[in-house]
């Protein structure tokens, strides 16, 4: 597979996800195709997936990495305060975020999304790298743009 950069690497990843997702009905075999593709497509990342909102805290759901933490309450963490905050979280050093869970004592850098529906959080795309400041602004605007078109599906 050639190597992408830049916009070209953005645009391939959103027609991508839009093809993938486009008139299939199923959340989990979206968001499953949707984890294996970013993490065909995105270099420097050892985990990428979702953790859904189930009555009140994020459960793991489809992902791709190693065996991830199944629970996090909403406030906690990189991704529970990305619900909380119902804010993107681009974080350069995971150690240095008070209150990071540690699945994967590798990740350095992480990048959660919160996915947004009726004005409810929904999910979080949660994005982790082994390198420090792993994700720019230009990533996060790819990743937001992937996640706006997540939350035309059927949550």
């Amino acid at each position: 597979m050639q190597q992408l950069q830049g916009e070209q690497l953005a645009n391939e990843i959103v027609q991508q996800v839009s093809g993938l997702v486009s008139g299939e009905p199923d959340l989990i075999a979206n968001l499953s195709n949707v984890s294996a593709l970013l993490n065909q497509y995105l270099p420097d990342i050892n985990w990428v997936g979702f953790y859904i909102m189930r009555e009140g805290e994020l459960v793991l759901g489809p992902f791709q990495g190693k065996v991830a933490c199944i629970r996090i309450p909403v406030g906690r963490g990189v991704c529970g305060t990305a619900a909380a905050t119902r804010e993107t979280q681009r974080i350069d050093d995971v150690h240095a975020f008070p209150g990071h869970i540690a699945c994967d004592g590798a990740s350095n850098s992480e990048l959660v999304v919160p996915i947004i529906v009726n004005d409810n959080v929904v999910a979080v795309l949660d994005i982790d790298s082994p390198k420090h400041a792993r994700f720019t602004p230009e990533v996060q605007q790819e990743m937001e743009a992937v996640v706006n078109m997540l939350e035309t599906l059927n949550w």
